[in-house]
């Protein structure tokens, strides 16, 4: 019988596959470890609405355990939480998928990363993604055994994604394009012009593109368009979506996945052998959130606006360059004249002022320079943030004279 090779890592150590020793720990988790348990600390970290979830929405979950729906459901999820999924879509983003299937509920959007992922993948293919990004897309492709490509976005393109800066990375290996509009961490969008431009270069290549769309309500300025929605894009495209970020329902993690049958059918294969089907409880809260949320989404998209407004505004007051994010809920300041690292910059605020903020580089390399600071906090909150924010700046130029 063959044993396996002695290693110099502990016996534990040496159980784990390596692919998996080697994927990085998440910065925002690892920063936000290190701030757990201080006093009098603002957060501008976390990526969760500082609203509760609406009242019906919440009332519809406890009317659903009343009724004594506590079982599993389809491994598709609710057939009736899928046919207002497709009104919805149709509704809002002007495309229709069917029902029966071609939507498939989630645990999160996280999930349907992940099944759109390991539905399509085989060991060695190439997934373009633009950076920064959400510190989850480069592990997810890793995990799947795919080999993650970043396409780098700029500052000076307000960090939108260019058509020209994707053809130059394409090769043989191509098998997908990730994108996330409106983006965590830096709140740009993707304008149509650019979006058609994207959609022929794939259809041109035969790439296929996974949509995380998940901040698509929170939009500012201008119409969010859907890549889904453009001509000859609607069968090459994985759609992801959820119920967190515009309705407050993070901890219910509802998500789901729309694409052609044979997508779903393989994205299904993955979920039913690990998750099975998502909380029947939140899916029915999602039903009552889609069909009667709009008054409260809307609500508090004002309120993310009024915000977005207000710190931009304090940024660029401080001499910081900060591009003015068009969609989710998020700053993506420049700290490059400070003459600190975004790591830096971060862990001198926190001591300092107990103001926690992300280091750019927890979202990629392209991310160095740069802090994300959430606006899904009270304007109270944020007032003070900006205060404690300006006082450190002014700390720094003081101690340099």
């Amino acid at each position: 019988m063959s044993q396996r090779p002695p290693t110099s890592l502990s016996d534990s150590e040496s159980f784990i596959a390596e692919h998996i020793r080697n994927i990085p720990r998440s910065g925002i988790r690892d920063f936000f470890e290190l701030v757990q348990g201080r006093q009098d600390i603002i957060s501008l970290g976390i990526g969760e609405p500082d609203f509760v979830t609406p009242w019906h929405i919440r009332e519809a979950t406890i009317y659903a355990l009343e009724q004594g729906k506590t079982s599993y459901t389809s491994n598709l999820g609710l057939l009736s939480l899928r046919k207002s999924i497709s009104y919805y879509l149709e509704k809002n983003f002007q495309i229709r998928y069917q029902p029966e299937n071609e939507i498939i509920i989630t645990v999160g959007v996280s999930e349907a990363i992940d099944l759109a992922l390991r539905a399509i993948i085989n060991p060695g293919d190439e997934i373009l993604y633009h950076q920064p990004c959400y510190v989850s897309y480069s592990p997810s492709i890793l995990l799947a055994r795919g080999v993650p490509i970043p396409v780098m976005t700029k500052p000076e393109n307000d960090f939108s994604l260019k058509a020209e800066d994707i053809a130059p990375l394409i090769t043989s290996k191509t098998k997908a394009l990730l994108l996330n509009f409106p983006t965590n961490p830096t709140g740009a969008v993707l304008p149509k012009e650019e979006a058609q431009k994207i959609a022929k270069l794939c259809s041109e290549n035969n790439i296929l593109v996974i949509s995380d769309e998940v901040y698509a309500e929170l939009t500012y300025d201008g119409e969010h368009v859907s890549i889904a929605s453009l001509p000859g894009m609607r069968e090459r495209t994985i759609f992801l979506h959820g119920l967190s970020k515009a309705y407050a329902m993070t901890g219910f993690r509802l998500g789901y996945a729309c694409a052609s049958a044979p997508l779903v059918e393989a994205m299904m294969r993955v979920h039913q052998y690990s998750m099975l089907c998502a909380s029947i409880m939140s899916q029915e809260a999602a039903i009552e959130a889609l069909e009667n949320g709009k008054t409260e989404m809307e609500r508090m998209k004002s309120s993310y606006q009024e915000r977005r407004n207000y710190i931009v505004h304090h940024f660029k007051r401080l001499g910081l360059t900060c591009f003015e994010p068009q969609g989710a809920f998020y700053v993506f300041p420049s700290i490059q004249s400070t003459g600190l690292s975004s790591h830096e910059f971060a862990h001198q605020l926190v001591n300092q002022e107990n103001v926690a903020v992300v280091p750019g580089n927890a979202f990629g390399e392209g991310g160095e320079g740069f802090i994300r600071c959430s606006y899904a906090t009270s304007m109270k909150l944020l007032e003070e943030a900006m205060h404690r924010i300006e006082r450190f700046c002014k700390s720094m130029t003081n101690s340099s004279v």
